[in-house]
C-alpha cells in the first residue's frame, strides 16, 4: 500500500533495539579520549528505539476489568460496562498495562497486537503518556479493529491532538520535541450485547517507541550476511500492479497495495497464507487472490487505504502467530534477521534519482521485502511495484535504500515470526 509519510520479538543479538548507550572506556590517554568522543558521536547519530510487549503469562502483570487470563490469552469475561457504536451496543472488558519507560524522550509510538474477534466482536487499542514533569496525556485511540469486516468498519481515529500527542493514522506523535518519558496501553475487548458467540481475546500486545537523532544517521557498513558471502531467502514474488483496478472500495490495487502484497509474500514464505475458503470470494483471473484478501482485511476506513502499519501486522499475526511493527537502527539489524531466516518488510520514500534500478522512479510511501544481501552488502529485495512477478526481484544500492528507509520512516519494519 502506498502511504504518505511526513525486541521482545527480536533476537538478543539485535541490541540496537535498546536505547543506545555509549560503552564506558578508559579515557586517560588522548587516543582513548578521541575514541570515546567518536563513540558518543556515533551513538548520538543513531535512531533510538525500544520495543516492549506482553504475551501469555506476561499479561498477568496488567490490570484487568471484566477480562480474565486463560490458557495464555486474555478473554472478555464479566463485562464492566457497555458501549454503543453505529447503533449497536457492546459489552466491554479492559486490560491496562503497567507504565513502560524506554530510557529516552520518545517522540513516536506504534502499537502491534494479536487478537481474535469471533462474530460481532472487536478490539480497541489506546495509549497514554507522561512527560518529564509528570503531566499525563489523555487516552488516545490507535485503532478500532476486527479481523473480518462483516460487522465493523475497521478504522484508525486521526487527530485527537488535544494535549501531549496526536494520532497520525497508526503513529502516536508527541506535541513536544522533548518527547515523553513513559507510556502505557489499554485494550478494550467488545462483543455485541446478548451475543452467544465465543468471546474476543488478546494473545499479544506491544509498542515500539522511537526518537530520531539530532543529526542524520550515517549509512551502515555490510554486516554478518555480507561477510559470509551473501544470502538470499527464497521468498515468493507477487506484483501489486497485476491487481490494478481491483476492488476500488479497498484501494483499487496497483500502487495502493504495496503493503498487503509485501505482507502476502512473507506469509507465503512462512507457509501461513489464509486458507482458500477465506479468499473464495475473489474471482478467477485476479492473479494471487490472497493479495486481494489481504488488502480487504487490512483496509483502514479512516485512513482510506490498506497501508496502516498496525492493521497489517495484526492481520499477519492471526495467521503466522507473531508479527510486530519494529523500528530498526540500520540495515545491519536487518541482516541479522535475514541470517535467522526472516525476510523483513520496510517502509521507504524516495525522489527521482534516489533509488536506482527500481520499477518506480519516485514514491511518497512504499513498502517492499528485504530478502537478502549480496557479498558486497547491497540489498536484494522483492519489490511488489514491478509490472509482473517476473520483475519483482531486484538488487538495490545499500546506501540508497538505507537512506530512503531511515529518513522516511525512522527504520520502520514489519517482522513476522512463525
Amino acid at each position: 500500500m502506498r502511504r504518505l509519510l511526513p525486541s521482545l520479538a527480536l533476537a538478543l543479538t539485535l541490541s540496537p533495539l535498546a536505547p543506545v548507550t555509549p560503552a564506558v572506556a578508559d579515557t586517560s590517554a588522548p587516543g582513548a579520549r578521541r575514541a570515546a568522543e567518536h563513540a558518543v558521536q556515533r551513538a548520538a547519530a543513531k535512531i533510538q528505539t525500544d520495543l516492549r510487549g506482553w504475551s501469555g503469562a506476561d499479561l498477568a502483570s496488567g490490570r484487568t476489568a471484566g477480562t480474565e487470563l486463560r490458557r495464555g490469552r486474555l478473554f472478555l469475561a464479566d463485562p464492566v460496562g457497555t458501549r454503543t457504536l453505529g447503533g449497536t451496543t457492546y459489552d466491554v472488558g479492559r486490560w491496562v498495562s503497567r507504565w513502560a519507560r524506554p530510557g529516552f524522550g520518545f517522540t513516536e509510538l506504534v502499537a502491534s497486537w494479536e487478537a481474535k474477534t469471533p462474530g460481532d466482536s472487536w478490539v480497541e487499542v489506546e495509549v497514554r503518556g507522561q512527560d518529564a514533569s509528570g503531566r499525563r496525556s489523555s487516552w488516545d485511540s490507535l485503532g478500532r479493529w476486527a479481523y473480518g469486516d462483516k460487522h465493523l468498519r475497521r478504522t484508525s481515529v486521526p487527530g485527537q491532538d488535544d494535549d501531549l500527542a496526536r494520532v497520525a493514522t497508526d503513529t502516536w506523535r508527541t506535541a513536544s520535541a522533548a518527547g515523553l518519558d513513559r507510556w502505557r496501553v489499554r485494550v478494550s475487548l467488545m462483543r455485541r450485547t446478548g451475543a452467544t458467540t465465543k468471546a474476543p481475546s488478546l494473545g499479544h500486545l506491544s509498542a515500539t517507541t522511537s526518537r530520531r537523532p539530532d543529526t542524520r544517521p550515517p549509512t551502515s557498513k555490510p554486516g554478518v550476511v555480507a561477510q559470509a558471502g551473501g544470502a538470499v531467502l527464497d521468498v515468493p514474488r507477487y506484483s501489486q500492479m497485476v491487481h490494478t483496478g481491483h476492488y476500488p472500495q479497498w484501494g483499487g490495487g496497483g500502487e495502493a497495495w504495496c503493503s498487503p502484497t509485501s505482507l502476502s509474500m512473507v506469509l507465503a514464505f512462512h507457509d501461513a497464507l489464509p486458507p482458500a475458503r477465506d479468499y473464495a470470494w475473489v474471482p478467477d483471473g485476479h492473479g494471487a487472490p490472497w493479495v486481494d484478501h489481504a488488502a480487504r482485511m487490512t483496509f483502514d476506513h479512516g485512513y482510506d487505504g490498506a497501508g496502516n502499519w498496525s492493521f497489517n501486522v495484526a492481520y499477519a499475526a492471526r495467521l503466522v502467530g507473531r508479527a510486530e511493527v519494529s523500528r530498526l537502527p540500520d540495515l545491519r539489524a536487518v541482516e541479522r534477521l535475514v541470517a535467522d531466516g526472516l525476510p523483513v518488510i520496510i517502509s521507504i520514500v524516495f525522489d527521482a534519482g534516489e533509488l536506482s534500478g527500481g520499477p518506480l522512479t519516485s514514491s511518497d510511501g512504499h513498502l517492499l521485502v528485504v530478502v537478502g544481501f549480496t557479498a558486497d552488502g547491497d540489498v536484494v529485495v522483492n519489490d511488489p511495484a514491478a509490472d509482473s512477478p517476473a520483475g519483482v526481484r531486484r538488487t538495490y544500492d545499500r546506501a540508497q535504500l538505507e537512506r530512503a528507509w531511515l529518513d522516511a520512516s525512522t527504520g520502520t519494519a514489519y517482522v513476522l515470526r512463525p
